[in-house]
């Protein structure tokens, strides 16, 4: 699902494939996932280790994960009550024993969700094939590039003093010419 300025209904056919739900901050992206995950599990059509999800930063992950747990809760425990949530509304309309069943079993086992970075997610799918991926054992894959690039920039002015004994320019303008430079796919 790609909603294009629209908004995600969580009480509509579920999506299938791969979806993605893309907007800006605090506008209830996690809400959004958290009920369409617990719809996914409650109504059979995934288990809770089936379902990947995938955000940005360390953060939203840990936010995500947090949301998706005790929205899984949630919902389990109030099925079969009265709730303004909507996803509990719609599965009070059906088979809440085996609905809460599978919600149970969800939270037994959300130890093995894969709620992830979506570095963490690539750098597991890279370490899993193998030597299918022609991947250097010591590859790090990383969130940002900022504390790499600082690193580099550190490292030539340790070996421009070394060389020269004096720098051309303070290493604050060095870093914002790097970070230009990493921003720019057309610099050189």
């Amino acid at each position: 699902m790609t909603a294009t300025m629209a908004t995600a209904d969580v009480t509509g056919p579920l999506p299938t494939g791969t979806s993605v739900l893309e907007a800006s901050a605090g506008t209830g992206k996690t809400w959004t996932i958290a009920a369409l995950v617990a719809r996914y599990v409650a109504e059979g059509h995934a288990r809770v280790d089936e379902l990947l999800v995938v955000t940005f930063g360390r953060a939203a992950t840990s936010d995500l994960r947090l949301g998706v747990r005790e929205r899984l809760i949630s919902v389990h425990r109030e099925l079969g009550g009265t709730s303004l949530d909507p996803v509990v509304h719609l599965l009070n309309t059906g088979d809440i024993p085996t609905y809460r069943l599978r919600l149970a079993t969800a939270l037994a086992a959300f130890d093995s969700a894969t709620v992830t970075t979506t570095h963490s997610f690539c750098d597991q799918v890279l370490r899993s094939l193998g030597l299918l991926a022609d991947l250097d054992p010591g590859t790090l894959l990383v969130e940002s590039l900022d504390e790499v690039l600082v690193e580099v920039v550190d490292d030539v002015f340790i070996q421009m003093m070394t060389e020269r004994g004096a720098l051309p320019f303070p290493r604050k303008t060095a870093l914002l010419i790097a970070r230009k430079a990493l921003a720019d796919p057309q610099a050189q």
